[in-house]
Protein backbone atom coordinates (compact mmCIF):
# COMPACT_ATOMS: atom_id res chain seq x y z
CA UNK A 1 0.00 0.00 0.00
CA UNK A 2 1.34 3.34 -0.94
CA UNK A 3 1.74 6.55 1.03
CA UNK A 4 -1.37 8.10 -0.77
CA UNK A 5 -3.73 5.24 -0.26
CA UNK A 6 -2.16 4.92 3.43
CA UNK A 7 -3.42 8.59 3.93
CA UNK A 8 -6.60 7.43 2.04
CA UNK A 9 -7.37 4.69 4.02
CA UNK A 10 -7.05 6.31 7.46
CA UNK A 11 -9.08 9.35 6.33
CA UNK A 12 -11.87 6.80 5.61
CA UNK A 13 -11.46 4.99 9.01
CA UNK A 14 -11.52 8.27 10.75
CA UNK A 15 -14.31 9.48 9.00
CA UNK A 16 -16.27 5.82 9.38
CA UNK A 17 -15.52 5.91 12.89
CA UNK A 18 -16.57 9.58 13.42
CA UNK A 19 -19.96 8.79 11.38
CA UNK A 20 -19.97 5.57 13.32
CA UNK A 21 -20.25 7.54 16.84
CA UNK A 22 -22.37 9.78 15.45
CA UNK A 23 -24.84 7.45 15.13
CA UNK A 24 -23.88 5.64 18.06
CA UNK A 25 -24.79 8.75 20.56
CA UNK A 26 -27.81 9.70 17.94
CA UNK A 27 -29.36 6.01 19.02
CA UNK A 28 -28.65 6.90 22.57
CA UNK A 29 -30.14 9.79 22.47
CA UNK A 30 -33.27 8.26 21.03
CA UNK A 31 -33.31 5.42 23.55
CA UNK A 32 -32.77 7.73 26.41
CA UNK A 33 -36.08 9.33 24.51
CA UNK A 34 -38.10 6.62 23.93
CA UNK A 35 -37.62 5.42 27.89
CA UNK A 36 -38.21 8.87 28.85
CA UNK A 37 -41.43 8.76 27.06
CA UNK A 38 -41.95 5.53 28.51
CA UNK A 39 -41.80 6.29 32.26
CA UNK A 40 -43.56 9.51 31.55
CA UNK A 41 -46.05 7.77 29.73
CA UNK A 42 -46.70 4.65 32.39
CA UNK A 43 -46.64 7.06 35.15
CA UNK A 44 -49.19 9.67 33.61
CA UNK A 45 -51.65 5.69 33.65
CA UNK A 46 -50.74 4.98 36.93
CA UNK A 47 -51.49 9.00 38.00
CA UNK A 48 -54.93 8.91 36.46
CA UNK A 49 -55.90 5.36 37.37
CA UNK A 50 -54.58 6.11 41.36
CA UNK A 51 -56.23 9.28 40.80
CA UNK A 52 -59.55 7.88 40.24
CA UNK A 53 -59.80 5.47 43.35
CA UNK A 54 -58.03 8.84 44.97
CA UNK A 55 -61.46 10.73 44.32
CA UNK A 56 -63.94 8.44 46.12
CA UNK A 57 -61.34 7.95 48.77
CA UNK A 58 -61.50 11.84 49.19
CA UNK A 59 -65.15 12.28 48.58
CA UNK A 60 -65.58 9.42 51.52
CA UNK A 61 -63.32 11.52 53.59
CA UNK A 62 -64.78 14.53 53.21
CA UNK A 63 -68.88 13.07 53.68
CA UNK A 64 -67.28 11.56 56.90
CA UNK A 65 -65.64 15.08 58.45
CA UNK A 66 -68.59 16.88 57.59
CA UNK A 67 -70.89 14.01 59.63
CA UNK A 68 -68.73 14.46 62.32
CA UNK A 69 -68.54 17.81 62.57
CA UNK A 70 -72.80 17.60 62.60
CA UNK A 71 -72.77 20.05 59.34
CA UNK A 72 -74.00 17.05 56.91
CA UNK A 73 -76.10 13.85 58.68
CA UNK A 74 -75.11 10.73 56.88
CA UNK A 75 -76.03 7.61 58.25
CA UNK A 76 -73.63 4.33 58.20
CA UNK A 77 -73.65 2.31 55.29
CA UNK A 78 -76.38 0.00 54.19
CA UNK A 79 -75.84 -3.17 52.89
CA UNK A 80 -79.56 -3.35 51.37
CA UNK A 81 -78.96 -0.22 49.71
CA UNK A 82 -75.10 -1.88 48.66
CA UNK A 83 -76.77 -4.68 46.87
CA UNK A 84 -79.34 -2.39 44.92
CA UNK A 85 -76.15 0.22 44.29
CA UNK A 86 -74.13 -2.20 43.16
CA UNK A 87 -74.85 -2.42 39.12
CA UNK A 88 -74.26 1.52 39.45
CA UNK A 89 -71.04 0.80 41.08
CA UNK A 90 -69.39 -1.68 39.04
CA UNK A 91 -70.84 0.50 35.57
CA UNK A 92 -69.55 4.04 36.63
CA UNK A 93 -66.04 2.17 38.01
CA UNK A 94 -64.96 -0.01 34.95
CA UNK A 95 -66.24 3.35 32.74
CA UNK A 96 -63.73 5.40 34.82
CA UNK A 97 -61.32 3.10 34.26
CA UNK A 98 -62.32 3.01 30.03
CA UNK A 99 -61.86 7.19 29.85
CA UNK A 100 -58.48 6.74 32.16
CA UNK A 101 -57.13 4.01 29.19
CA UNK A 102 -58.57 6.52 26.13
CA UNK A 103 -56.57 9.65 27.53
CA UNK A 104 -53.81 7.85 28.37
CA UNK A 105 -53.22 6.43 24.97
CA UNK A 106 -54.33 10.05 23.33
CA UNK A 107 -56.78 8.41 21.37
CA UNK A 108 -59.60 10.83 23.16
CA UNK A 109 -60.40 12.47 19.42
CA UNK A 110 -61.50 8.68 18.14
CA UNK A 111 -64.55 6.35 18.81
CA UNK A 112 -64.58 7.75 22.68
CA UNK A 113 -64.99 11.43 21.21
CA UNK A 114 -67.79 10.29 18.75
CA UNK A 115 -69.45 7.78 21.02
CA UNK A 116 -69.96 10.60 23.98
CA UNK A 117 -72.81 13.44 21.91
CA UNK A 118 -74.51 9.70 21.79
CA UNK A 119 -74.91 9.69 25.89
CA UNK A 120 -77.98 11.41 26.63
CA UNK A 121 -79.74 9.03 23.48
CA UNK A 122 -78.59 6.08 25.00
CA UNK A 123 -79.32 7.25 28.17
CA UNK A 124 -83.52 7.74 26.86
CA UNK A 125 -83.42 4.20 25.58
CA UNK A 126 -82.34 2.93 29.25
CA UNK A 127 -85.22 5.20 31.11
CA UNK A 128 -87.55 3.79 28.87
CA UNK A 129 -86.16 -0.25 29.33
CA UNK A 130 -86.09 0.35 33.19
CA UNK A 131 -89.63 2.41 33.11
CA UNK A 132 -88.39 5.41 35.14
CA UNK A 133 -91.24 7.65 36.36
CA UNK A 134 -89.26 10.24 34.86
CA UNK A 135 -89.39 9.98 31.34
CA UNK A 136 -88.54 12.46 28.75
CA UNK A 137 -91.11 13.20 26.05
CA UNK A 138 -91.20 12.44 22.64
CA UNK A 139 -90.39 16.16 21.51
CA UNK A 140 -87.34 15.97 24.37
CA UNK A 141 -86.15 12.43 22.72
CA UNK A 142 -86.89 13.84 19.33
CA UNK A 143 -85.04 16.89 19.91
CA UNK A 144 -82.03 15.29 21.85
CA UNK A 145 -81.17 12.35 18.57
CA UNK A 146 -81.01 15.37 16.33
CA UNK A 147 -78.92 17.18 18.42
CA UNK A 148 -76.54 14.02 19.11
CA UNK A 149 -77.05 12.68 15.08
CA UNK A 150 -76.08 15.94 13.97
CA UNK A 151 -72.62 16.11 16.29
CA UNK A 152 -71.80 13.11 15.37
CA UNK A 153 -72.11 13.73 11.34
CA UNK A 154 -69.85 16.65 11.83
CA UNK A 155 -67.33 15.03 14.10
CA UNK A 156 -67.60 12.10 11.20
CA UNK A 157 -66.95 14.55 8.50
CA UNK A 158 -64.22 16.32 9.99
CA UNK A 159 -62.16 13.06 10.54
CA UNK A 160 -61.32 10.86 13.22
CA UNK A 161 -57.89 10.04 14.62
CA UNK A 162 -56.35 7.11 14.68
CA UNK A 163 -58.57 4.35 15.94
CA UNK A 164 -56.84 2.08 17.95
CA UNK A 165 -58.25 -1.63 17.79
CA UNK A 166 -59.26 -2.24 21.26
CA UNK A 167 -61.62 0.97 20.91
CA UNK A 168 -64.06 -0.69 18.78
CA UNK A 169 -64.74 -2.47 21.83
CA UNK A 170 -64.41 -0.20 24.64
CA UNK A 171 -66.52 2.90 23.36
CA UNK A 172 -69.27 0.83 23.05
CA UNK A 173 -68.80 -0.52 26.43
CA UNK A 174 -68.05 2.15 27.92
CA UNK A 175 -70.94 4.51 26.64
CA UNK A 176 -73.46 1.50 27.69
CA UNK A 177 -72.63 1.64 31.08
CA UNK A 178 -72.43 4.90 31.92
CA UNK A 179 -75.54 5.43 30.55
CA UNK A 180 -76.92 2.39 32.81
CA UNK A 181 -74.81 3.58 35.73
CA UNK A 182 -77.37 6.73 35.32
CA UNK A 183 -80.45 5.37 35.40
CA UNK A 184 -80.32 2.31 37.37
CA UNK A 185 -79.05 5.53 39.69
CA UNK A 186 -82.30 7.48 39.32
CA UNK A 187 -84.21 3.52 39.41
CA UNK A 188 -82.71 3.56 43.34
CA UNK A 189 -83.84 6.89 43.82
CA UNK A 190 -87.44 6.45 42.86
CA UNK A 191 -87.56 3.07 44.87
CA UNK A 192 -86.58 5.34 48.02
CA UNK A 193 -88.78 7.74 47.76
CA UNK A 194 -91.63 4.90 48.11
CA UNK A 195 -90.41 4.51 51.53
CA UNK A 196 -92.29 6.61 54.69
CA UNK A 197 -90.63 9.80 54.59
CA UNK A 198 -89.10 8.59 58.10
CA UNK A 199 -87.28 5.81 56.49
CA UNK A 200 -86.19 7.57 53.71
CA UNK A 201 -82.57 7.63 52.92
CA UNK A 202 -81.27 11.48 52.04
CA UNK A 203 -79.48 11.76 48.49
CA UNK A 204 -75.76 12.15 50.42
CA UNK A 205 -76.71 8.42 51.95
CA UNK A 206 -77.39 7.29 48.71
CA UNK A 207 -74.06 9.11 47.49
CA UNK A 208 -72.07 7.62 50.39
CA UNK A 209 -72.98 4.26 49.94
CA UNK A 210 -72.63 4.95 46.12
CA UNK A 211 -69.02 5.98 47.25
CA UNK A 212 -67.88 2.85 49.65
CA UNK A 213 -69.04 0.30 46.80
CA UNK A 214 -66.94 2.01 44.35
CA UNK A 215 -63.82 2.20 46.70
CA UNK A 216 -64.25 -1.29 46.76
CA UNK A 217 -64.68 -1.77 42.77
CA UNK A 218 -61.84 0.36 41.89
CA UNK A 219 -59.45 -0.94 44.50
CA UNK A 220 -59.54 -4.41 43.37
CA UNK A 221 -59.37 -3.05 39.47
CA UNK A 222 -56.10 -1.49 40.70
CA UNK A 223 -54.62 -4.46 42.81
CA UNK A 224 -55.74 -6.90 39.51
CA UNK A 225 -53.83 -4.34 36.98
CA UNK A 226 -50.86 -6.89 35.26
CA UNK A 227 -47.87 -4.33 36.24
CA UNK A 228 -47.35 -4.13 39.44
CA UNK A 229 -50.11 -1.24 41.11
CA UNK A 230 -47.40 -0.36 43.66
CA UNK A 231 -45.59 0.96 40.54
CA UNK A 232 -47.15 4.38 40.47
CA UNK A 233 -45.24 5.22 44.55
CA UNK A 234 -41.85 4.47 42.56
CA UNK A 235 -42.57 6.31 38.67
CA UNK A 236 -44.26 9.40 39.88
CA UNK A 237 -42.64 12.55 40.41
CA UNK A 238 -43.97 13.23 43.79
CA UNK A 239 -40.86 15.54 44.62
CA UNK A 240 -42.57 18.29 41.84
CA UNK A 241 -44.50 21.05 42.92
CA UNK A 242 -46.32 20.79 39.12
CA UNK A 243 -47.16 17.40 39.49
CA UNK A 244 -48.94 18.08 43.20
CA UNK A 245 -50.74 21.35 41.77
CA UNK A 246 -51.81 18.62 38.49
CA UNK A 247 -52.79 16.22 40.49
CA UNK A 248 -54.78 18.27 42.83
CA UNK A 249 -56.43 20.32 40.07
CA UNK A 250 -57.82 16.82 38.71
CA UNK A 251 -58.76 15.62 41.94
CA UNK A 252 -60.97 18.67 42.69
CA UNK A 253 -62.31 18.99 39.05
CA UNK A 254 -63.32 15.25 38.79
CA UNK A 255 -65.15 15.05 42.57
CA UNK A 256 -66.79 18.24 41.05
CA UNK A 257 -67.90 16.99 37.82
CA UNK A 258 -68.68 13.43 39.58
CA UNK A 259 -70.86 15.22 42.47
CA UNK A 260 -72.73 17.37 39.93
CA UNK A 261 -73.64 14.10 37.68
CA UNK A 262 -74.95 12.67 40.68
CA UNK A 263 -77.00 15.28 42.00
CA UNK A 264 -78.46 15.88 38.48
CA UNK A 265 -79.13 12.14 38.19
CA UNK A 266 -81.04 12.23 41.63
CA UNK A 267 -82.65 15.30 41.62
CA UNK A 268 -83.61 16.11 38.02
CA UNK A 269 -83.39 12.96 35.84
CA UNK A 270 -80.87 10.78 34.35
CA UNK A 271 -81.48 13.04 30.99
CA UNK A 272 -79.80 16.15 32.33
CA UNK A 273 -76.96 14.39 33.73
CA UNK A 274 -76.18 13.05 30.72
CA UNK A 275 -76.91 16.12 28.79
CA UNK A 276 -74.33 17.65 31.48
CA UNK A 277 -71.90 15.10 31.08
CA UNK A 278 -71.60 14.75 27.20
CA UNK A 279 -72.20 19.12 27.00
CA UNK A 280 -68.96 19.59 25.58
CA UNK A 281 -68.18 17.00 23.45
CA UNK A 282 -71.94 17.55 21.96
CA UNK A 283 -71.85 21.53 21.08
CA UNK A 284 -68.20 21.75 20.27
CA UNK A 285 -68.57 20.11 16.46
CA UNK A 286 -72.02 22.12 16.74
CA UNK A 287 -69.80 25.89 17.18
CA UNK A 288 -67.36 24.42 14.12
CA UNK A 289 -70.35 25.64 11.89
CA UNK A 290 -70.52 29.22 12.91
Amino acid sequence: MGLVDLLHFRVFNSQTINLINRWHSLLKLHSTFYFYAYIQYTTALYNMKLSNLFQVLISLLILNLLHVLHLLPVKHYSWSLGERLLVPSLCTSIHAVLALWVRASSSYSGLFALAQPLLPLSTVGFSFVLKLSSLPSIHSSVLISILSGTSVVITVSNGLSVVEPLEYMYAPLALLLHSLSLSWLAKVSEAECLHPSDAQLSIFDIYHTQLVNQSWVLGVLWLLHPDSPWKVLSVGSWTSLLFHGYLLALLLLGMTLNLLVFLFTLCFSPLCAAMLHSAGQTVQPLLSLL
